[in-house]
């Protein structure tokens, strides 16, 4: 195959799925690539999977079969998530030339400029190997739209929930440094971004060692509430600092505390809830009860009354009655959070859930999904009716969409308001400034 001269590239699923594709793709253009949209006719088209859900791979499956549509001569490289965890599955996708796991994705350009032949009738190429050899952290970060950037700091995780193919897809817990961290950070504000959000797969648990020498893991230095706090410190050319979601039983007083003193880490927790019933909680080998997920709630609103608090929450676990589904709406329907992320439980080879009795009816789960869906639009919809009206700044991105822009104050809101070149990438007190006082409008959506 000839060094192909355009590239392009389809992100699924989380903020660290996106950061590193950034990362990747930034490899590509350095080495002269022309990196197009992935609409486009292109040489080779790369799909960053996602394997949360077993919708995720039917996507990734139809993504890969309308990049060949788009140009069929091109090759098509799937890595991720999905990629790790079933690499003999997508081989079996003839639209699919080449399958990256884990261990060499941050690799992707030495590995495609050594293949030879991708396009010329071989087998599709599997580089996918054993997910405890990578130990290694590679740090990532997205770029593109300057106003906000998804930083890297974690990678993987130790946790054993019953339901979740993380640490077989992303490995063992292991991070960046806090010196690394820090100098990113100042180097991304000096190069115009306003916003950093902080993401990982469990960045409660910063601090484990970047890589095993010698079978040894160093051991761990910093906290996660060290690097915050060196962030809140020493980077002075960022605004603004988000954490993107951490662990309850994580999201110690220290952190929350921290939180609410600081001027540039905002006031917004995403923390996983999963179930609101502790019997469920039990089964899934989550690490802490519903009085604990309680009283960071309670914690983060005595210090933070404006804080937007946002939920992931999954229905239709194995084992999940009527009853424990009502724990958990009336449960959530208690607490003062913001809105839900709302998963509807799918089974994954490999996991213990996947095996247990008490399977629920997909119907029922889809019924569930929706109660809690329709209660997040009440809850996002009362947080903004009473913090709607004293905003603070917004920090607006710099894409016209159909003569409007849209930005997200400290707490979360988002805010519309007509396209203006000079608000781009800049903070705005939308209550105070005379063009928008009039004209802005909340965003639900």
């Amino acid at each position: 195959m000839a060094t192909p001269k355009t590239i392009a590239f389809h992100t699924l699923g989380c903020k660290l799925n996106f950061s590193e594709t950034s990362s990747i793709r930034q490899q590509f253009e350095s080495a002269g690539y022309g990196v197009v949209d992935f609409k486009q006719d292109a040489d080779i088209y790369v799909v960053n999977t996602c394997s949360v859900t077993d919708f995720a791979d039917r996507k990734c499956r139809n993504i890969a079969r309308k990049a060949k549509r788009t140009n069929p001569d091109a090759s098509v490289v799937m890595m991720g998530c999905y990629a790790q965890l079933k690499p003999e599955e997508i081989t079996q996708i003839k639209e699919v030339d080449m399958v990256v796991g884990a261990k060499d994705k941050f690799r992707l350009l030495d590995v495609i400029n050594e293949m030879v032949g991708l396009d010329d009738g071989m087998d599709t190429i599997n580089l996918v190997g054993d997910i405890d050899a990578v130990t290694k952290f590679d740090s990532a970060f997205s770029l593109g739209d300057r106003t906000r950037t998804f930083l890297k700091v974690q990678d993987g995780c130790d946790y054993k929930c019953t339901f979740c193919t993380i640490p077989q897809a992303r490995g063992k817990s292991r991070s960046d440094t806090v010196a690394n961290i820090v100098n990113r950070a100042q180097l991304l504000g000096d190069n115009g971004v306003k916003e950093i959000v902080l993401t990982g797969v469990n960045i409660g648990d910063f601090g484990n060692g970047t890589e095993v020498i010698e079978g040894v893991r160093p051991k761990k230095e910093d906290m996660f509430i060290d690097l915050i706090k060196a962030l809140d410190d020493k980077v002075d050319s960022v605004e603004r600092f988000r954490i993107s979601s951490i662990e309850p039983n994580l999201c110690n007083d220290e952190i929350i505390e921290f939180v609410a003193n600081s001027i540039k880490f905002v006031p917004h927790f995403h923390m996983p809830l999963q179930s609101g019933s502790n019997a469920i909680l039990a089964s899934m080998k989550r690490r802490y009860k519903r009085e604990l997920y309680a009283d960071r709630v309670a914690k983060i609103k005595a210090l933070m009354p404006e804080a937007c608090i946002g939920v992931d929450v999954i229905v239709g676990y194995p084992g999940e009655t009527d009853d424990h589904f009502l724990e958990t709406y009336h449960f959530l329907e208690s607490l003062d959070i913001s809105y839900l992320h709302v998963f509807t439980y799918s089974e994954r080879d490999n996991t213990p859930a996947a095996t247990m009795d008490g399977v629920i009816d997909m119907h029922l789960r889809r019924k569930r999904n929706e109660m809690l869906r329709n209660l997040s639009n009440q809850k996002k919809t009362a947080f903004y009716t009473k913090h709607g009206s004293s905003l603070g700044p917004v920090l607006f991105e710099n894409e016209n969409k159909d003569g409007y822009m849209y930005g997200f104050t400290e707490n979360y809101i988002k805010v519309k308001v007509p396209y203006d070149q000079d608000y781009s990438n800049t903070l705005v007190n939308v209550t105070q400034e005379p063009k928008c006082k009039e004209t802005y409008e909340l965003v639900l959506n």
